[in-house]
């Protein structure tokens, strides 16, 4: 394996000290040692990759340096449009590098949500005319390869790619870590939640953990989850998958979504204000992270969401902190008509053993639009 201060060194000796990105599960430790080693004015978790693209092109322009830009292989589709209208050297030829996680690498077991995305990635960095290397847990040679692909971003002034497969680094723990104590874990909230809903609610449920538990509650209690939508992709959507079946349905439609997904395209929050469905509930779970992937933080505990839902035009927006007043105000939300927001601050944890749905999304999209007709 490499080792994470090593590789961090041979990217300060080539003069990248500028960080930008979104988390990945695969890049946890790299990039939980840039967060602890970074100048918090040198390393930036961005809102999404396109974010990401567009701050480093800035840090370049500023200080003709190389940064480096951190995503997932699923964060390409947000970074897309940035990279070839921005950074492409047919435009405004940035150099910058991006360091991709390969979810989803042919031939090895992962999530459907990542399949599709692992088989075409490379293909599409090739589309886009995007030279790239290649990492393992095998490669001694990084450093140079560091060296070359620097060399070369900046003799294109274009971007060049370092592709990192799964279990490249060596494990590393983030130091800098906030993690207020509420009350509240994400799963008891989510537990109380559930309790208290009318049973013929929908519930929409963001990508990551949170949809992992709804399955597992419904598990638990021997409940069908039919009525249920597990988002395992399309990060920060899932409040635009719900408002679209809020407007073509009675039935009450709760959105679970997180911090990192609804910061990653907070402009929807607009969209469902504008359109005002009285049937659509906002459940945000904040715990200042992005969990998921590493524990890495957000700005979610900086954020005054609930002025921000009013401000779009939602009906009622509210936060809570505590699992008393939690339950006193999901009985006063079933009464509002939505529009409504409501943030609950709760702990960055999680079990160990949290499974995984044993329905596929085909399944899973299919059991609810039978659940739907029948309504």
């Amino acid at each position: 394996m490499i080792d994470v201060r090593n590789f961090y060194n041979a990217l300060i000796d080539n003069g990248v000290e500028f960080f930008a990105g979104v988390p990945d599960s695969l890049l946890k430790d790299i990039c939980s040692y840039i967060t602890d080693e970074t100048p918090s004015n040198k390393n930036f978790i961005t809102a999404n990759e396109g974010a990401a693209i567009a701050l480093a092109a800035g840090y370049n322009i500023a200080t003709g340096k190389v940064p480096l830009v951190y995503m997932q292989n699923s964060g390409l589709g947000n970074a897309v449009n940035p990279i070839l209208s921005l950074a492409d050297k047919e435009v405004y030829g940035i150099p910058m590098l991006l360091m991709i996680g390969w979810r989803g690498e042919p031939g090895i077991k992962d999530e459907p949500q990542h399949i599709k995305q692992g088989r075409v990635q490379n293909a599409l960095l090739d589309a886009m005319e995007i030279p790239y290397y290649v990492l393992d847990s095998d490669s001694t040679d990084y450093a140079n390869l560091i060296e070359e692909a620097c060399k070369l971003t900046v003799k294109r002034q274009a971007p060049a790619a370092i592709i990192i497969k799964k279990n490249t680094f060596n494990d590393y723990c983030l130091k800098k870590e906030i993690n207020p104590k509420f009350e509240m874990s994400r799963e008891t909230a989510i537990e109380t939640l559930l309790s208290k809903l009318p049973v013929d609610s929908i519930i929409v449920s963001t990508t990551g953990k949170s949809s992992r538990e709804v399955f597992e509650y419904r598990v638990r209690n021997l409940q069908n989850n039919n009525r249920d939508f597990l988002t395992v992709g399309s990060m920060g959507h899932c409040s635009q998958i719900a408002l679209g079946i809020a407007l073509n349905t009675n039935q009450k439609v709760f959105c679970l979504d997180g911090d990192g997904s609804l910061i990653m395209h907070m402009g929807s929050m607009g969209i469902v204000g504008k359109n005002a469905p009285n049937n659509f509930y906002h459940i945000l779970l904040n715990n200042g992270s992005h969990e998921s992937v590493g524990g890495q933080p957000t700005v979610g505990y900086d954020i005054d969401f609930p002025g921000i839902a009013l401000s779009c035009g939602y009906n009622k927006a509210i936060s809570v902190s505590s699992k008393s007043e939690f339950e006193v105000e999901i009985d006063n939300v079933l009464r509002y008509d939505g529009p409504v927001l409501l943030e609950i601050k709760v702990n960055k944890s999680s079990r160990n053993n949290l499974g995984r749905p044993s329905s596929t999304p085909i399944e899973n999209k299919k059991a609810l639009i039978d659940f739907i007709k029948k309504r």
